[in-house]
């Protein structure tokens, strides 16, 4: 018989240890190694990508590899092809992770019925609900291909056999902290099976062409459930965002072997289901208060595609010795950072004020092209005037007080024009080399100061 062993291993982070520890020493996390019992086997399981054991792949020069351009398999959601890089590729492995109840099963099962209505044969497979009541939701999603096949099942044994039984082009696997490998006497979502299981579909992905998506549970803190090796073995990343009580989703790309991680996928929540949003600057825009002091339109890039959000600024004197700074949607530090700017540079005193500052419509900005915004935003809330509702404000703030170019500029003011602006004030150094449309005007700058004297006349 084989010998048996037992470790401790941490739940967030895979750190093995021979005896429990109350602190994890990887992560620093309290509470987190749990006991494991590991059989030792007596001959390493193989990893490579081969179907038989007695195929010994060679080292062959990278120049002698012939690669065959095949095409992505697209859905009929552009929201869903923009964030994975125009399309599905055969063989991936795609991680999604969201908060519970957050859409990621219907998503899914969307797209795996758009898939399924252009002729190929999708494998459901669901750890987590019963084929009825699978059935329930794909009756609420208008559901009818036959291509599509469920299986409620856990046992990776069986749903490999399923996988060569069925041999379908996609699989869904909701969720991989559902599924377990038998020979492993650990609990289902534990650090060795969530890691065993999914190397074993990884090897299903590349071995057959299969296109294999899979769903991740999400910690309180916001990242996806299991060691983190998790991440590194797959080929994309994607997290499903939005607030539970309001109706947009945001599909983010995180990684992605195939195209930009930047990428950024916009649905609506519906009772028949999700519905892409193909022009989400309008929605960020919908209800800004005409007219309100501390508000300013900033044209950020979210991978390929220009976003006009909203950036409200609130500035009001502090009650306490320390002054509050407080941000939502954009880096905590990049506020005092820009008041700093503002109070060298500019000459107001912003010492002794709170701020609070918040992207409107839950976005996470995180590029520098924004700091102009910000910073404008803040004045506007100081000296308590209003920005003009046809503005949009593009630019990155250096420590001088000087604005410096920002990329792709052209794309931000075509969109700050498709939605009526009519002034865009931008880096002086990114007026040349390209054409502006003829319904705005593009107001170069090159110091905070000259931003603030052509947005609020001082």
């Amino acid at each position: 018989m084989a010998k048996t062993k037992s470790k401790f291993i941490c739940q967030s982070c895979g750190y093995e240890s021979a005896k429990w520890m109350g602190k994890c020493p990887g992560c620093g996390e309290w509470n987190t190694m749990t006991e494991e019992t590991m059989k030792a086997a007596g001959s390493s399981r193989r990893t490579s990508f081969q179907h038989s054991s007695q195929t010994v792949q060679k080292p062959s020069p990278i120049t002698s590899i012939e690669t065959a351009n095949e095409p992505r398999i697209k859905t009929s959601m552009k929201e869903f092809n923009r964030v994975l890089g125009s399309g599905i590729v055969k063989g991936s492995l795609v991680l999604i992770g969201g908060d519970p109840g957050i859409g990621k099963s219907t998503l899914l099962l969307q797209v795996s019925s758009q898939l399924a209505d252009n002729g190929s044969k999708v494998l459901y497979i669901s750890g987590e609900e019963s084929v009825k009541q699978t059935k329930l939701r794909a009756d609420r999603l208008d559901v009818t291909s036959d291509s599509l096949l469920v299986l409620a099942e856990t046992d990776m044994e069986f749903i490999t056999k399923a996988i060569e039984e069925v041999s379908p082009q996609f699989v869904v696997v909701d969720s991989i902290q559902t599924v377990y490998q038998s020979e492993i006497t650990s609990a289902p979502g534990s650090v060795s099976q969530v890691r065993e299981c999914t190397a074993e579909l990884m090897r299903i992905a590349k071995t057959k062409g299969i296109a294999i998506f899979i769903v991740g549970h999400v910690t309180k803190e916001g990242s996806i459930a299991g060691p983190r090796i998790l991440e590194h073995m797959v080929d994309t990343v994607l997290y499903f965002e939005g607030e539970r009580h309001h109706t947009y989703r945001i599909l983010r790309a995180v990684k992605n072997r195939f195209g930009s991680t930047n990428e950024m996928g916009i649905f609506e929540m519906k009772e028949s289901g999700l519905e892409e949003v193909l022009n989400p600057s309008e929605i960020f825009l919908e209800e800004r208060s005409k007219g309100a002091a501390g508000s300013t339109v900033v044209a950020s890039m979210e991978g390929t595609r220009p976003v006009l959000v909203e950036i409200q600024a609130l500035i009001s004197p502090t009650s306490f010795g320390n002054p509050r700074r407080m941000a939502t949607g954009i880096d905590h530090n990049r506020v005092p950072l820009l008041m700093a700017v503002l109070e060298k540079r500019v000459g107001l005193l912003l010492q002794n004020q709170d701020a609070y500052l918040k992207v409107a419509g839950g976005v996470k900005l995180d590029e520098p092209a924004i700091d102009l915004a910000v910073a404008v935003s803040i004045a506007s809330s100081f000296k308590d005037v209003p920005t003009n509702p046809m503005d949009a404000i593009i630019g990155e703030v250096g420590l001088t007080g000087e604005v410096r170019r920002v990329s792709r500029i052209e794309q931000r003011v075509q969109e700050a024009a498709k939605l009526g602006f009519k002034r865009v004030i931008l880096p002086e150094a990114n007026l040349g080399g390209w054409t502006a449309p003829g319904t705005i005007e593009c107001i170069g700058v090159k110091s905070v100061s000259e931003a603030l004297q052509k947005t609020l006349g001082g």
